[in-house]
């Protein structure tokens, strides 16, 4: 594992468009179920259990997805185009077709697991943007339409040279940033005392993504399926705001 390389990945500053997403929070404080750190610490602990589970399982399995197809047929994942293109763009002629089916299977995991289409568009988006930050960096398959943004992160982390634990510590600690940065924006909090909240979960990050990595070659109906209710109904509302701060 190269450090520094994960620090990239999981670097809050990286132009993936993180910056324009509040992952729930901006639907939350207008409800008033946030208003100060007590309430954020909450909300964090309560998405990371949920959504962030389930981010870093599928991150994970799409970053061992990759580095074995990579074992198998280091040269097939950059292969021209051809005809007979599936879903995700891979040429039929691929030697070894347990990749696309894989990805393909990933990403009906992740729509059966995400029950709101403003949740979906919303992961989609983030997915493009961040294969698009990555294809910059490193040499990633073309995977046609936007998968959505865990299995975009497993690509980009096994592209990296990262390991699955790896794909699914980013998983985990992105599903904090983007809300803890978005409340110091939404509730003007004190972004030391937030950070001190990041801090102190840091240990459960660790956590999840050790179990995401040791369950990643699973079957997908066996991955995590941790559902969040409030954050689904949350941003549905929240796609019908005409003002609003944050995409989702």
């Amino acid at each position: 594992m190269s450090l520094a390389t994960l620090l990239v990945l999981a670097d809050g500053r990286l132009p993936a468009g993180g910056h324009a997403h509040s992952g729930g929070l901006e639907a939350a404080v207008s409800a008033g179920r946030v208003t100060d750190l007590g309430s954020l610490e909450g909300f964090l602990r309560g998405r990371l259990a949920t959504s962030g589970v389930v981010a870093a399982a599928f991150a994970a399995a799409a970053c061992a997805v990759e580095k074995s197809a990579k074992l198998s047929d280091p040269g097939a994942l950059l292969a021209p185009p051809s005809t007979g293109w599936g879903r995700f763009g891979m040429a039929s002629r691929h030697a070894d077709k347990s990749w696309q089916s894989a990805l393909e299977t990933l990403d009906e995991g992740l729509d059966a697991r995400t029950p709101s289409p403003a949740l979906r568009r919303a992961s989609r988006a983030q997915g493009r943007a961040l294969l698009r930050a990555g294809r910059a960096m490193w040499p990633i398959p073309d995977v046609g339409r936007e998968p959505h943004h865990p299995i975009a992160l497993g690509l980009l982390a096994a592209a990296a040279g990262l390991t699955p634990r790896d794909a699914a510590t980013a998983a985990a600690y992105g599903s904090l940033t983007g809300p803890a940065t978005a409340a110091v924006r939404l509730l003007g909090l004190d972004p030391y005392g937030t950070h001190a909240l990041l801090a102190a979960l840091a240990a459960e990050c660790d956590r999840i993504a050790a179990e995401a990595a040791d369950h990643a070659h699973d079957p997908v109906d066996d991955l995590p399926a941790d559902s969040a209710p409030r954050l689904d109904i949350g941003a549905e509302h929240h796609a019908t705001w005409e003002v609003r701060l944050f995409a989702s």
